[in-house]
Order: C-alpha cells, then structure tokens, then sequence
C-alpha cells in the first residue's frame, strides 16, 4: 500500500515510473537499515539484562581478546592505516595499537581496585549505620570513532566500557574505509558477539543509531556534529561524552632551548600530517624568539622527513580531497619559511610553517588540522596569555619556558584540556591521566579509571539496622529536647 501510494504521487507530479520504483526501494530500504540497526542495539540490551556483562571475568576476557587481536592481527591494522592515511608501521604502533595495548595493560592490572566498592564514613547521628559506593555498568554503550586514529580512537573508549561492564556499539569512521572495514571483520572474530557490534556506514547511518536509546554515547569528532549528538542524545536524556578539537597552541619563552623544543613541536605538529586533535595548532613565540624558532622547526622538518617529504616513509597523507583542498587554501595567510609543496592526486602536503601571520587570518581562525603551522610573534606573557584566553578554550596548552613562575601561570591564568610542558601530545599516552577538553574543546574525559568512572554509574548505597532505633530523635513531634538534639548534632 505504501509502495502504491508513494507511485500514485511521484506519477501525478511528473515523475516516471521508473523513478516512483526507485523512491519506494530506496524507503524500503531506510526501513530495512532501520529494523537492523534496531535489531543490533536490541540484541545487545537483552545480552546486557541477562546480565551477560557483569561477571568480572567477562570483562577481563574481552580485553585479553581485543588485547590478542591487537597483537594477532597488528598486520592486517597496519595495511589498513597505510590505505587510508599513509601511516607508517613505525606510527601505527606507537600511536595507534600501542597505545591501546598500554590502556588494556593498565586497566587488567588496575580493574579490581576500581570497581571494589569504597566506603564511606557516617556521621555520629546516623549510627549504628554503613555506608558505601558501589559501581555499576550503564547498559549499552555507543561509540562514534573519527578517522584521523580510527584504531586508538575507536578502541581505547572500548576498553574502558567493556572494562565497566557494558555493551558497546562502535560506529567507525567512513572517511577510513579500510580501517572501518578491518574492524568490521576482527572484532566479531575476537569478541562476544552477543555484547559488542560493529556498525559501518556514512552519514546517514550515524542519524539512525542516534535515533535509538543508549545509555552513554562518546563521540571523538568536530564540535558540529558533537552539538548534533548532544541534540539527540538529549531526547532519551543520554549522558555523552564529547571529545572535540581545539586551537592548541604552543607557547615560547626567551631562554628556552629553541632547537630541542622546534624538534619537539615539529614532531608533535606533523604527526599523521598534522591531522590529530592535540597536534599544536600554532605557535605564539615570545619577545624574539618567532624568526629563530621558525628557522629550528624548518631544519627539523628536513632532519626528521628529509629534503623531500614526499619521499619519506614516515610522512603520512592527507585524508581526503575535500581535507585536502581546505589545507591548501590556507597556505597564502603567511609567508611560506619552509613547506607549502602539494600534490592533490596523492594528498600530499608538505610539512609546513608559516611566519607573518595575520591574528584574523582564516588559517587562525578554525582548528586546522593538517601540517600546516603558523608562528606569531607576541611581545611578552601578559600578551600571549590574553591571546590564548581571548579564543575558545583549548583540548591542550603547551608551553616551552625555562620560568617555574610562566608554568604557575598558566596552570592559574588559562583553561584547557590538559597542559603539556615541554613536550606536545604525550600527554594522551598516559593511561593513568585523564583525557578530555573543556568548553568548545570537549565534554567529560576517559582514559584507565576515567573510563571506568565514565562508563558507569556510582551508586550510594546506606544500610542501617532497624534497632536500636536511633532516627526516632528526629520523629514529630518535636519536644524542646528533640529540637536541641537535632540543632546541636545536625
């Protein structure tokens, strides 16, 4: 009936026949991807209730699984990440499978202490009386993973929901379409199918899983479509946690090793080309040190990637044409001290600093997420942190300082994510430090027992005996003796 009337219409507009037959295949299958989809996210909430996932043991050989699928199948992963992102297997294991590896690691070893349910003291009007917390999975879980490190950012988030003893759905990205497609195939093989699923696909797929209810969603993605998840999450009261980006810039002071720190921006900035969300966005270089640290970067550019980049093993690529193109077209919002090569057919873009930076540039105005480095120039500390705070707040402030007083300061006088001094990035390796933003930068954090305090609900529990019955001081009615008890105890 809804096949005919969709023809009956498309006809009395104009349309062919042929194209009404089109319409009503293309609704049947929404409604097909729709009942599926369904179908998933049902299959694993009975698996939840039954209590499938709650059993310590459970949670402890999913992670040995997914830890022997990291290691069994690190090939397969690797070829992968090649295809879609030009990874080196150099990169792929240290920031990709490694760091995931490391969260597995940590958490096995630290699990039992954090889910031991904590006590917590009563106060001498309550007893006799006991009181704790007690932790206890939230149900299913959906993770939407990005493309820019779709194992670890796909992965490490699992981890610590499984840890916690849930369900998880995992959305990868379609933008890393062999990666996607990889996980797609090893997980089932590796994990209790009944607990986890995988569910590829573009955008449109990602509107219907938002459409079902879930009981946690993390979202590692731009802030656009972290307000677009937070939207719909909102009509089934889901909490999330969003992990979006940020203009992390990194700060310079007189006094400090330009050459070691260049080396260490250069590193954290043209890591996967510059497509990481923690990668420093740009550089405000105080007093005279813009010119000379520029000059540092460029020499480390050429001693880590050679004269030609594009030749190095250990470059990555540009995701996609699209990306590619919006790069590009920031390169004319400064001077060009070293970089600005190109090649669209392979996504090519060299590793690139820019000096002489206009504040209101485009390329200062967006995250730009890609090896494209500007270095500003600011006369003094005051001036740098009123530029950093004047912009949203950051996923991470870095800053290379000789000064114990600049470190004060800008723990005090700046918000962010997370700080890193002295070096770029590391700081997200760190399973035992947590890893989220702030404001426009992110909402909530995982990482160890982050994740397991993201992932499940902390429940107060209180028990007290029916006798003695010590609560009748505060029964109506209320003599004079009650009420200087109560005033004095409570």
């Amino acid at each position: 009936m809804g096949q005919e009337l969709l023809a009956d219409e498309a006809q009395g507009s104009g349309a062919t026949e042929t194209e009404a037959e089109t319409e009503a295949e293309t609704e049947a299958e929404v409604e097909t991807e729709v009942e599926d989809i369904t179908g998933t996210v049902d299959r694993l909430r009975a698996a939840f209730d039954a209590g499938r996932t709650r059993p310590t043991a459970w949670r402890r050989r999913q992670l040995r699984a997914l830890h022997a699928l990291l290691t069994e199948q690190a090939p397969v992963l690797a070829e992968a990440l090649a295809a879609d992102l030009g990874k080196s297997p150099v990169e792929t294991h240290t920031s990709e499978l490694g760091l995931v590896v490391n969260e597995i690691d940590h958490t096995l070893r630290h699990l039992e202490r954090w889910l031991r349910p904590r006590r917590v003291a009563v106060p001498v009007p309550m007893l006799p009386a006991r009181a704790r917390t007690v932790r206890e999975p939230l149900g299913v879980v959906l993770v939407i993973s990005p493309w820019n490190y779709p194992v670890m950012l796909g992965l490490a988030p699992m981890v610590g929901a499984l840890a916690a003893g849930n369900c998880v759905v995992l959305k990868p990205s379609e933008l890393a379409p062999a990666t996607s497609a990889a996980l797609a195939g090893l997980l089932p093989r590796y994990l209790d199918q009944d607990a986890v699923a995988v569910v590829e696909g573009a955008a449109e797929r990602t509107t219907r899983l938002l459409e079902q209810r879930f009981d946690h969603i993390l979202y590692t993605g731009n802030g656009t479509v972290g307000r677009i998840v937070m939207t719909a999450a909102a009509r089934h009261l889901t909490p999330v946690t969003l992990e979006l980006g940020g203009k992390c810039p990194a700060l310079v002071e007189p006094g400090t090793d330009l050459a070691t720190a260049a080396r260490r921006i250069a590193w954290g900035k043209f890591l996967n080309a510059g497509q990481s969300c923690t990668a420093p966005d740009y550089v405000l270089a105080i007093g005279g040190t813009a010119g000379p640290l520029a000059d540092h970067i460029a020499d480390a550019i050429t001693s880590m990637y050679g004269a030609d980049p594009a030749r190095s093993p250990d470059y990555g690529r540009i995701v996609n044409e699209r990306h590619f193109d919006r790069l590009t077209a920031l390169l004319g919002d400064g001077r060009v001290v070293t970089g600005g090569t190109h090649d669209r057919a392979s996504r090519y873009l060299a590793p690139t600093v820019l000096a002489d930076v206009d504040p209101a540039a485009p390329v200062m105005d967006g995250e730009i997420f890609g090896p494209v480095l500007p270095v500003l120039s600011v006369p003094d500390l005051d001036s740098a942190i009123a530029f950093v705070n004047a912009r949203a707040k950051p996923l991470a402030v870095y800053a290379f300082t000789p000064h114990r007083r600049t470190r004060r300061r800008l723990l005090a006088e700046t918000s962010s994510g997370a700080v890193g001094f002295g070096l770029p990035n590391a700081h997200i390796t760190l399973p035992g430090l947590p890893f989220g933003g702030v404001g426009e930068s992110g909402i909530g954090s995982y990482h160890g027992r982050y994740s397991i305090e993201a992932f499940s609900h902390t429940k107060a529990v209180l028990d007290k005996p029916l006798l003695p019955d010590t609560v009748r001081a505060v029964y109506p009615p209320f003599t004079a003796a009650k009420e200087r008890l109560i005033r004095r105890f409570m």
